[in-house]
């Protein structure tokens, strides 16, 4: 395998393009898929929608700014990965999706505008369980991470049918 570069534009079509592949893929679904989880202390579709609404609104562009700051100390507040539990309450996953794809479109409409240069790439910031990392890292991981939900909410979903394939179950690795 060929491992990719960073590069802006790269990152930009897979950040671009998430919340039209959740939208499309979760918009008018029962919620037999979208609120069932894997078991106990798993999440949800709609559990992934709000954790990846908190990102874009406490850690991408803030963790960025702090980075790009020559006047602070780098140094990341930490992230709660289960503020969306709290957050979500009492909305529907339409209303998620929609929240997702306006802040995301917010975030990289300011991500594009700031222009970065390749040496900028390599300035660091101080993460809170990891020590320092460069701006490339939280961008390139920004990315990951989408990549890493979607993978989630489609293995979750697929796992509702787990129990009903039969002895398919061998061959869809999903369901492992």
């Amino acid at each position: 395998m060929i491992a990719m570069k960073y590069t802006f534009n790269k990152a930009i079509e897979i950040l671009e393009r998430t919340p039209v592949v959740l939208k499309t893929l979760l918009s008018g679904l029962s919620e037999e898929w979208t609120m069932h989880n894997e078991g106990a202390e798993t999440w949800s579709p709609y559990n992934v929608i709000g954790h990846l609404i908190h990102g874009e609104t406490t850690d991408w562009m803030q963790r960025m700014a702090i980075i790009l700051d020559d006047k602070s100390d780098h140094k990341f507040k930490p992230f709660d990965r289960f503020a969306m539990f709290e957050e979500s309450k009492g909305k529907s996953m339409n209303q998620l999706m929609d929240d997702f794809e306006k802040v995301r479109k917010e975030n990289l409409a300011k991500f594009k505008a700031l222009n970065l240069s390749e040496k900028q790439l390599d300035l660091k910031g101080v993460h809170p369980s990891f020590g320092e990392v460069t701006l490339k890292n939280l961008l390139a991981t920004w990315v990951a991470h989408d990549l890493d939900h979607i993978q989630q909410i489609v293995r979750v979903m697929a796992k509702q049918y787990k129990d009903e394939v039969g002895p398919w179950v061998e061959y869809l690795r999903i369901l492992k």
